[in-house]
């Protein structure tokens, strides 16, 4: 019996879809890359972070790449910069399937130039769009920030209060590596020189604390006086020091003698006679 000539086509119908096999893309792949025709690519945008760009899926047109801190990943597919890796989110803090783009090397790092960076990519970021030349002039140092001489942030501030009372100086300080802070006391010697007395000493009614913070590399000391006396009275010095240098600063107690009352005197008997 012959076979009908449209038997053939109908097959065709029923059979699943071929493309793939002709190296034909099914819906929600890139498209197929053709000739390059840079005259066809779309106007370039400013690019979040300048200079750096690349070739799109089918390397012929420009596309910008995302700093440190750029939104990644998404439905415009955004991706990062040379070093940097996109890092999800937490749920609700950006459009979904969008994520940030991250340093792969985590940590400060100290520049050629004596500037600390966040990261080593913002290092880098810095050295492409740097003015000069020739490569390799702005390098990482080292790891961690630069180390600098304690610079006093917030000073200690004079005060004043009776007798009996209790006063309390404090003092902010900033520097890499963390400096070791004391406070002393500016006093005179019988000779008119100036003499620092390291505190607390021998004194009972004086405190002294340090601890770091309230920011990154920062140091605040306080001392604390209680109960006040006169002899407390005069010019208190935060010093700081660290391996690069030293910074001091000033603070001046003043303390007023509270008089003690005095009991009232009642005539005697004999005065009204």
């Amino acid at each position: 019996m012959p076979r009908s000539p449209l038997l053939f086509p109908l097959l065709l119908l029923l059979l699943p879809p071929l493309a793939p096999c002709f190296g034909l893309r099914g819906a929600g792949s890139r498209p197929e890359c053709g000739p390059c025709r840079p005259e066809r690519c779309p106007a370039p945008a400013s690019c979040p972070a300048p200079g750096i760009s690349a070739r799109d899926e089918c390397g012929c047109c420009a596309r910008c790449l995302g700093a440190e801190g750029a939104n990644c990943g998404g439905r415009a597919g955004a991706r990062c910069g040379p070093g940097l890796v996109c890092a999800s989110r937490a749920a609700g803090a950006a459009p979904e399937g969008t994520g940030l783009c991250v340093c792969a090397q985590r940590g400060a790092v100290c520049g050629s130039d004596g500037r600390s960076y966040p990261s080593v990519c913002a290092l880098r970021l810095r050295a492409r769009h740097s003015p000069r030349a020739h490569l390799g002039h702005l390098h990482k140092v080292r790891d961690g920030p630069c180390e600098f001489a304690p610079v006093v942030i917030i000073p200690p501030q004079s005060v004043h209060n009776v007798t009996g009372a209790q006063v309390c100086l404090s003092c902010e300080v900033r520097a890499v590596p963390t400096p070791v802070i004391t406070w002393k006391k500016v006093m005179q010697s019988p000779g008119g020189t100036q003499v620092l007395e390291e505190l607390p000493g021998d004194h009972v009614n004086i405190a002294v604390q340090v601890r770091g913070g309230p920011s990154d590399h920062e140091a605040t000391a306080w001392i604390l006086i209680n109960p006040l006396r006169k002899e407390d009275e005069g010019v208190y010095q935060c010093h700081a020091a660290n391996v690069v240098g030293e910074a001091q600063s000033h603070g001046t107690v003043t303390v007023l003698e509270l008089s003690k009352p005095k009991s009232p005197r009642f005539p005697a008997p004999d005065d009204h006679m």
